[in-house]
């Protein structure tokens, strides 16, 4: 196999040399241009598997150069060298295109590992299996015009390292669209690392992202890797991130620039090589403008922004959707098939609003499979009449108005309190969009609480 050969663009000898006898013992051949004009030249010249352009140059930008390569050469994976701290010009490049950014003084392990990630992705590039994106892409499931634009969105983020912002609604599936961009990249060999930002209490999140030494607090009885030790090598996804603290957006802000993190207790640095993806179903922006959410951290983590669209902008993949859903049903209960839904209530299905998503179809299926006869769903088993706004007049809001007027003493106090309840927690969780955390918040009551009452009252 022949070796790669990387081009380096810098006007400063020292990054030139040291790049170059770097990357000539991980055994890749090293041209080196001084200028936009050389480089522009050799890359006429040449197929590169990868690219370092330096950022002031004499007759030019390294982000010319960018996006010059972005256009004419998308195969050649391009980084940014930027100087210590400039998160603006590393943002810009990866906006227009650059793969990643190493800063100076140049980290040589932080470089070599951003080396071998960046020829993966060049290899994929030139001759990647459309087999395997294909696979990973089935478990999107939609051929709207809305899905088909967020797959071939996520084909271009798996070919950056640069930060995605996965927008949208409670429910839409922003965790599998974080997946895809990790399985579809060239960090798929690497761990993935889920975390949901508003289930780590406030005082353990420190410890829980960073790690920390032995002895660094009481209860500290062994060394610990935070999650971003874990995610090394791979991708962090930083769900619900809107519900991060103030203190931990501030170190969460430098853990991005710096590509390090310091255990609590230890006394330097430790490099970690990861992509970060973040979510959340709250209008971040606006948490800006409100002093909730940090400015710097929201334009860093904010590179790219991804929105995936809810279900009622998509309403002719609600057939496929259920298909899919009630066999998935039918194989874990072992049965030989699959539910049916009649005629009325897949139309029932496709004209309701779905404030809960994805997520609230696999509920209202998973209900009525337990309630339909002979496998047949009708409308009925769906159960849709409280579930949001499309309720057809006279029904549901009529039913629950009866219930709260009847005075105790006409039924048992605990079937009165219990539908009083339900009545809330419903309210709660439309009005949250089926975020189970917002709407124990909203309520007044701890997560645990909330789950508690769902199991007793019967509502998933």
């Amino acid at each position: 196999m022949s070796k790669q050969t990387v081009l380096v663009v810098d006007d400063e000898r020292d990054i030139r040399e040291l790049l170059t006898i770097t990357l000539g013992r991980m055994d890749l051949d090293v041209d080196a241009a001084s200028n936009v004009a050389e480089a522009k030249r050799m890359l006429a010249e040449r197929s590169y598997g990868l690219c370092f352009t330096d950022m002031r140059l004499p007759d030019g930008s390294g982000q010319e150069l960018i996006e010059l390569i972005a256009r004419q050469y998308p195969e050649t994976p391009v980084a940014m060298i930027t100087a210590y701290g400039n998160v603006d010009a590393a943002v810009n490049a990866l906006k227009a295109g650059a793969f990643d950014f190493v800063s100076k003084p140049v980290d040589i392990g932080m470089l070599r590992r951003l080396v071998q990630t960046a020829l993966k992705l060049s290899e994929e590039r030139r001759g990647g299996d459309p087999a395997v994106v294909a696979a990973a892409s089935a478990r999107l499931i939609g051929d709207s015009p809305a899905m088909q634009q967020v797959r071939a969105t996520i084909g271009k983020l798996a070919r950056s390292q640069a930060p995605v912002y996965i927008s949208g609604e409670s429910g839409v599936g922003k965790e599998l669209v974080a997946r895809l961009i990790h399985e579809q990249g060239p960090r798929a060999g690497g761990p993935f690392v889920p975390v949901n930002c508003g289930a780590i209490p406030s005082e353990l999140m420190e410890s829980e992202f960073f790690g920390h030494k032995k002895g660094s607090f009481t209860g500290a009885h062994a060394d610990k890797e935070g999650l971003f030790q874990a995610a090394n090598g791979g991708t962090l996804f930083l769900d619900e991130v809107a519900e991060l603290p103030v203190h931990m957006q501030v170190k969460l802000l430098r853990v991005i620039q710096e590509k390090a993190v310091r255990p609590i207790g230890g006394r330097g640095e430790v490099p970690v090589d990861v992509r970060i993806l973040s979510a959340t179903h709250k209008d971040l922006a606006r948490l800006v403008e409100q002093g909730h959410f940090r400015q710097d951290l929201f334009y860093r983590i904010n590179v790219i922004e991804l929105r995936v669209p809810p279900l009622r902008e998509r309403r002719e993949d609600v057939p496929k959707l259920a298909g899919r859903i009630l066999m998935r049903l039918a194989e874990e209960s072992g049965g030989s098939e699959r539910p049916t839904l009649r005629p009325a209530a897949l139309k029932a299905l496709i004209d309701y609003d779905f404030p809960g998503n994805v997520r609230e179809l696999e509920n209202i299926l998973e209900r009525a499979v337990a309630l339909c006869e002979n496998g047949q769903i009708e409308v009925a088993d769906l159960m849709l009449s409280t579930r949001g706004p499309r309720v057809a007049a006279g029904t549901a809001d009529e039913d629950e108005d009866d219930a709260a007027d009847v005075p105790a003493g006409e039924m048992p106090l605990d079937d009165y309190i219990s539908n009083l309840e339900r009545e809330k927690i419903m309210k709660a969780l439309q009005e949250t969009r089926y975020n189970k955390t917002a709407a124990a918040k909203k309520l007044g009551i701890t997560f645990r609480a909330l789950r508690y009452k769902l199991k007793k009252l019967g509502i998933d």
